[in-house]
């Protein structure tokens, strides 16, 4: 065989790999913020999409603004339960409740029970309240709230068990969808309820329990107080 019929027959063959890593002088993606303030218009869409989902929606300017509205929507005399947040904390809305007079709290009786002897009291008064108030881990512009828990504490009454449902939110929290709101509790807010955490109670804190709410399907149980401002975490 001539050397040109053995150079018709041969093939060659070439292995190339795709790297996407980005190099080390390629221009850096937009970063995003899980701390600040979103701007007004997707503050209003989330809004919108939550009210579309059965959640009645107020925007407020700031956490005295929705210190002064959850007084109003909470009626004198009321079972309320305050699920653990630093929104509360910081606004004064927990003290307002737990140290208060207007209202029947929930926590404090809780925190003076035996864990062992009263368990089944407990899981009663922190899962059917008659009001629940506190915070959410984020809210997306397609209209879900997203709640991580630790304890789990929260939960029942929040997905269903107390007769309304009454939450603060900062403008940071506000999301484009489910996907991002997942990476905003991963990425941010548990390293920092760990910190928190830590502090409190010796060890971190820990995504055990998630709960994603897509609609409310009873009319007026839950408010969404979505604030202009940046609150907690």
């Amino acid at each position: 065989m001539t050397d040109q019929a053995t150079a018709d027959r041969e093939r060659v063959y070439e292995l190339r790999h795709l790297d996407t890593t980005p190099s080390a002088d390629a221009a850096p993606g937009p970063a995003v913020s899980f701390a600040e303030a979103v701007p007004a218009e997707r503050l209003e869409a989330a809004a919108a999409a939550l009210t579309a989902h059965g959640f009645a929606v107020e925007i407020l300017d700031d956490a005295a603004a929705a210190r002064r509205r959850v007084q109003d929507l909470l009626p004198a005399g009321a079972t309320v339960f305050t699920s653990a947040s630093e929104t509360l904390r910081l606004s004064g809305i927990d003290a307002d409740i737990n140290a208060g007079t207007r209202y029947v709290p929930a926590k404090p009786r809780v925190l003076a029970m035996d864990r062992g002897t009263a368990a089944d009291e407990i899981r009663r008064l922190i899962s059917v309240p008659d009001v629940v108030v506190g915070s959410v881990a984020a809210v997306t512009e397609t209209g879900s709230i997203v709640v991580a828990s630790g304890s789990g504490s929260q939960v029942p009454a929040y997905a269903g068990g107390a007769g309304r449902a009454v939450w603060v939110v900062g403008a940071q929290k506000v999301v484009p969808d489910l996907a991002t709101a997942l990476r905003r509790i991963e990425e941010h807010a548990l390293p920092l309820e760990s910190v928190r955490a830590r502090a409190a109670y010796g060890r971190p804190s820990a995504v055990n329990s998630l709960l994603v709410l897509n609609a409310e399907q009873r009319p007026g149980r839950a408010t969404v107080l979505l604030l202009r401002e940046a609150v907690g975490y």
